[in-house]
């Protein structure tokens, strides 16, 4: 199909030339050169707007414990990997989402496909994340050990060997597990002084109390 030119007041994900990526643009003056504002940075710019053909793909954007489907349009000819990232514009909202699985037809499920093979895109958004943490007591008691959920930006860095506060909770950061669908890190788990982890590559982050060794001089 071939896709209509945005009106004022849409959104359309662009390239914005002034944060180096694709972002969110609200479309301020239609016509053949749109002029945009990317809602990341309010850099004013204007584009060619080409129509292309495109293709209908479900996507299913995960959020937590929850999960919404929405249907995009695509150029048929892009491929698609997993891990690749890409804005979602759903009635509910506009989220970052990362490829999580590329299923085709008959529940096969690929590492890269060509988008017109596409069934279904699996994604879980990363702009916003929900963090799981391990806290260790400060006295080596693994069996005291507590599981804590923080909510952070995807962009939120969690560094080995610095201390974490979130609300009451204060911890050193001792490991950090990647997740499997991340940009290539170092390894799986890193626990050297120093390490850094993008909120939204994590699996899990282990870290010890700090909160009881305040307490632990009484």
């Amino acid at each position: 199909m071939t896709h209509p030119g945005p009106d004022a007041g849409d959104r359309v994900a662009l390239a914005c030339p002034s944060c180096s990526e694709q972002t969110v643009h609200e479309v301020l003056k239609p016509g053949g050169h749109v002029t945009v504002r990317c809602t990341e940075c309010d850099h004013v710019h204007k584009e060619r707007y080409e129509p292309t053909p495109e293709i209908e793909l479900d996507v299913v954007v995960s959020q937590g414990d929850e999960s919404l489907t929405a249907t995009v349009d695509v150029p048929p000819g892009d491929t698609v990997e997993r891990g690749d990232e890409f804005v979602v514009d759903t009635d509910e909202a506009i989220m970052q989402a990362r490829v999580t699985a590329i299923e085709l037809g008959g529940d096969q499920r690929v590492e890269e496909a060509t988008l017109e093979d596409v069934a279904t895109l699996w994604t879980r958004a990363v702009d916003n994340v929900r963090v799981n943490v391990t806290v260790h007591p400060n006295d080596g008691r693994r069996d005291e050990s507590r599981s804590v959920t923080v909510s952070v930006p995807g962009d939120h860095e969690f560094v080995v060997g610095e201390t974490a506060e979130f609300g009451d909770e204060e911890f050193e950061i001792t490991g950090v597990q990647v997740r499997d669908d991340a940009p290539e890190y170092r390894f799986e788990k890193l626990d050297h002084e120093g390490d850094t982890v993008f909120a939204k590559d994590v699996k899990r982050v282990y870290g010890l109390d700090e909160t009881s060794a305040a307490w632990s001089a009484w």
